[in-house]
């Protein structure tokens, strides 16, 4: 982002949200020696891995190492083992990383869900046995909603836990699944009556199922995968929560979901836009740094205002989070409007880069991809449309 004074430089991240918030120094510090962490480890394994899957073996160094940040269980309250962040607070640590790796946020925001639901509904046995693992990165978690035949319909699940003696027996499919095919903890959303919904803590080394990973065009590095049950067999000891818990619960996890996506969203505008600066300063045409024409420096005037303005959305619902106030609206704002700014600025990153901005030489071309990944999740733009739209009039348009 253009420093100001005409200076040029990024502007720290904590400074674009002064508006919002003041951090704490306790945040800048978090902040500060988090991105020396990740310059010193998590850059050089995101590099090595960046059109490949991580492998679960690095997926765990990486929680690992991030858990130590307070990122993949800083959410969970102390009283579990984590260390009880605030959500602004975690907001930016998960922008700061993902401006590095979205891969790597991605993972961790998807793992981190699965731990506050663990938490907040498994009982004090599951706790003991899962969470412990789940805050320190030893286990990786995620949670199992979207079908083939609807992602935000939830109410058109298919997927179905029938009672069986002291227990369910779940037949379906789950698919688009983040972190699905390397995951030790899934938290699978399962019908279980005409209008009930429950949630179950599946391990794949106890219970029968099976993975496999999705290729997809961006996010290479963050696994992405289809689960299938086939009469599997789940005890009522692995319930989350009571039998018709399950959809509230899920409802509720949308909204924090959609605002750390916005966030992922973030971190790819920042990172495309301070890879834009530096190449107007540096390349020359004409005999002059192209940053020098002004449709140049119009087109960064518009990224670094997009950022700014999508920013100011994001961190508004991360503080109504904070306050335990539902934000339906303003998380769906910040959703759409952070995932479809962060694919014009990524897209306005490669116009300023010219042809070397399609090419892998240089890293716009994938921040493009990646920041188109970020428009599907957790409601397309669509979708969230129809949130504010239903929101503001109290009109439901998803007909049911």
């Amino acid at each position: 982002m253009a420093g100001r004074g005409g200076a040029g430089a990024a502007a720290p991240i904590a400074e674009t949200t002064k508006v919002i918030f003041e951090p704490s120094p306790e945040d800048r510090l978090a902040v500060d020696g988090l991105r020396r962490m990740i310059e010193r480890e998590i850059a050089p394994i995101a590099t090595r891995h960046r059109d490949e899957v991580f492998p679960k073996q690095v997926a765990h160094e990486l929680l690992g190492l991030l858990s130590r940040h307070g990122i993949g269980g800083g959410w969970v309250p102390e009283e579990g083992g984590g260390l009880g962040l605030g959500f602004v607070s975690s907001g930016l640590l998960y922008e700061e990383l993902s401006r590095v790796s979205p891969d790597a946020a991605g993972l961790a925001y998807v793992h981190e869900g699965a731990a506050m639901k663990l938490h907040r509904g498994g009982s004090p046995g599951l706790r003991q046995r899962y969470l412990p693992g789940l805050v320190s990165g030893q286990l990786i978690g995620c949670s199992a909603v979207t079908e083939p035949g609807g992602g935000s319909n939830v109410r058109n699940m298919k997927t179905r836990a029938q009672r069986s003696g002291n227990g369910f027996v779940v037949n379906g499919e789950k698919t688009f699944i983040s972190n699905a095919p390397i995951a030790d903890v899934i938290m699978l959303t399962a019908r279980t009556g005409e209008q009930d919904f429950s949630v179950f803590l599946v391990d794949p080394r106890e219970h029968r199922i099976e993975t496999r990973e999705i290729a997809k065009l961006g996010l290479r590095s963050w696994s992405l995968g289809q689960v299938f049950f086939n009469d599997t067999w789940i005890a009522d000891d692995y319930l989350i929560g009571g039998v018709g818990e399950g959809l509230r619960e899920t409802m509720k996890g949308f909204e924090r979901a959609r605002i750390f996506v916005a966030i992922l969203a973030l971190g790819i505008a920042q990172a495309a836009l301070e890879e834009s600066l530096r190449y107007a300063r540096e390349r020359e045409q004409f005999g002059r740094p192209i940053g020098a024409h002004q449709l140049v420096q119009a087109m960064l005037a518009d990224m670094a205002t997009e950022l700014h303005a999508a920013r100011l959305l994001v961190y508004r619902g991360l503080a109504l989070l904070d306050k335990g106030q539902r934000c339906n609206l303003e998380a769906a704002m910040a959703k759409i409007y952070a995932t479809e700014a962060a694919l014009r600025i990524a897209s306005k990153a490669i116009q300023i880069h010219g042809a070397y901005g399609l090419t892998t030489e240089f890293p716009v071309e994938r921040h493009f991809r990646n920041a188109r990944m970020l428009t599907m999740p957790d409601g397309t733009t669509q979708i969230n449309q129809l949130v504010i739209g239903r929101e503001l009039l109290g009109i439901d348009a998803f007909g049911g």
